[in-house]
């Protein structure tokens, strides 16, 4: 049974101050309050902390608080981050500098020099989901209506300027009408969603710290890891990660294994030893320049990223059902990305190698699989709601689902690219695919932001098969050539308050009429999440 008195909470936001207007020193206000839904492109800029310290919370990162504050490597970070460990309240040790109710809980003094403080953060998130035709029509019941809730609470303890305990609890529910796949990223009792110690100092002219324990990571680009946004539980890693971070240079490494959510019991979520992540990212800042009058903030990144699991999400496709086994895929990619005054832009590849080890058996196969991924846009400054106009796409190598030797072409991205990348549906998932994007966005106001997006969609191999989040789709017969369809969404997020944003997603998956003989179904889809955070 859903509770719903977190959610009472949320609403009783609704008579709180807003937010400072930032538009008046040229920025948006909206991005910033809504980080999971502004991962798309990852181009855009909030203010800087000096242009508004009490708006802005990203660490003392230099030029890497640039755009969306991700480029320091620990995800989109403004008012909030998307992770909340990586948001820093100091700005607050100044009481005159408090103009909000939850302030007082944002820097707690533990002795007289204010070295010692504690910063707690929460959020109550509601989710209401309706699809009538699930997954292309074959996840049922049909007219599903879902419902999810959940409460996270952290708090963030600094030990004077070289060391910090993290901590953060996570429950969770699900419920409503025709639900399907509730599980315990779902569902889950109370539980540590992260726990780590960070120790950090300057060391060679570089920021750099080590930290230790259970935490999320986002360093990676968006379409390749993100947290795991549509569950209520978001993704966690239990291990180790280094970094250093120079004027115009950063580094960073990690050996991670998965967290284990399946124990149903309160505080018994462990380590999942079959799910491995490991490896380093490095990121160049490019210095500054002006195109058109207007700042140019650009990274050029290199990274390897590794994945080493098993059971479902390690399977590949066969000309009749799937092929169980272990997978190691190394990822090793670069990416330019940022802002050339008013063209935002991202553009990455990467090739995946590694092997598949088939499940009871010594046969092992080679991977030799890669994708290719780009947004190019420009946005209109000066004319009302500063819109942007984009084309996004990308190209996740197939393979050849007949092949029982030789290598694996098919890419696979196990562990949660962010949703609202590719396809807010998740009918779709980055396997196989062809992905051309026409985009329009505008901020209304600002607290409001409004996208418009029409993926068209093909398979890169017709000999390879069509691919959703955490499913392999059984369409073999009556289906041939490469056109998959076409989702056209919206996607609108209202920051109500400083506190309480609403955001709705609606798509509607358009199929081939080949995919239609074989047996799929076009499908409506929507979305609404209230989000409560302090």
């Amino acid at each position: 049974m859903i509770k719903y008195k977190p959610v009472v909470a949320a609403v009783a936001a609704l008579a709180l101050a807003r937010t400072p207007d930032a538009r008046a020193q040229g920025h948006s206000a909206t991005l910033h309050t809504t980080p999971q839904f502004s991962s798309l492109p990852q181009t855009r800029s909030n203010p800087t902390k000096a242009q508004a310290p009490l708006s802005i919370h990203t660490g003392d990162w230099g030029v890497f608080n640039q755009l969306d504050g991700s480029p320091a490597g620990f995800g989109p970070v403004a008012r909030y981050g998307a992770t909340r460990w990586a948001e820093d309240w100091s700005v607050l040790r100044d009481p005159k500098r408090r103009s909000d109710v939850f302030d007082p809980l944002k820097f707690i003094a533990l002795n007289d020099s204010k070295s010692i403080y504690l910063t707690l953060s929460g959020e109550s998130r509601l989710k209401n989901w309706f699809e009538n035709r699930p997954f292309l029509g074959q996840q049922k019941p049909d007219d599903s209506g879902r419902m999810t809730v959940r409460n996270i609470v952290g708090a963030d303890l600094h030990l004077g300027e070289h060391l910090r305990v993290y901590g953060e609890l996570v429950n969770g529910d699900g419920g409503g009408w025709n639900a399907y796949g509730y599980n315990a990223t779902y569902r889950t009792r109370l539980d540590v969603q992260q726990l780590f110690v960070e120790a950090k100092a300057t060391l060679a002219g570089a920021k750099t710290g080590v930290i230790v324990g259970r935490q999320e990571f986002l360093d990676a680009p968006n379409y390749v890891l993100y947290l795991r946004e549509t569950p209520d539980l978001p993704l966690s890693w239990n291990g180790v990660r280094g970094y250093a971070i120079w004027p115009r240079f950063r580094l960073d490494g990690w050996d991670f294994v998965q967290t284990n959510t399946t124990p149903n019991s309160m505080f018994h979520d462990n380590e999942n030893y079959n799910a491995r992540l490991f490896g380093a990212y490095g990121s160049y800042a490019v210095p500054d320049f002006t195109v058109l009058g207007q700042p140019g903030h650009v990274f050029v990144d290199l990274f390897s990223i590794d994945y080493l699991l098993g059971g479902t999400s390690a399977a590949i496709a066969t000309a009749t059902s799937t092929q169980s086994g272990s997978t190691l895929r190394e990822n090793f990619g670069t990416r330019i990305w940022g802002r050339a005054g008013p063209i935002e832009f991202s553009i990455g590849g990467l090739h995946q190698g590694g092997e598949f080890r088939v499940a009871k058996s010594s046969q092992a196969r080679t991977v030799d699989a890669y994708s290719i991924n780009s947004f190019v846009g420009y946005r209109f400054q000066t004319l009302y709601g500063r819109p942007l106009l984009g084309v996004q796409s990308d190209l996740f190598s197939g393979g050849n689902d007949s092949k029982k030797t030789g290598s694996v072409g098919t890419y696979l991205v196990p562990y949660n690219p962010s949703s609202n990348y590719l396809d807010t549906t998740t009918y779709f998932a980055e396997s196989n695919l062809v992905s051309i994007a026409p985009l329009i966005e505008i901020t209304p106001s600002t607290g409001t932001l409004l996208r418009f997006r029409v993926p068209v969609l093909w398979r890169d191999s017709t000999d390879d098969a069509v691919y959703g989040s955490g499913r392999i789709y059984p369409f073999r017969a009556n289906y041939s050539g490469g056109f998959v369809g076409t989702v056209p969404q919206v996607n609108f997020a209202w920051r109500v308050t400083r506190h309480l944003t609403w955001s709705h997603d609606l798509a509607r998956a358009f199929v081939s009429r080949s995919l239609q003989k074989a047996g799929a179904s076009d499908g409506t889809y929507y979305l609404s999440t209230l989000a409560f955070r302090f």
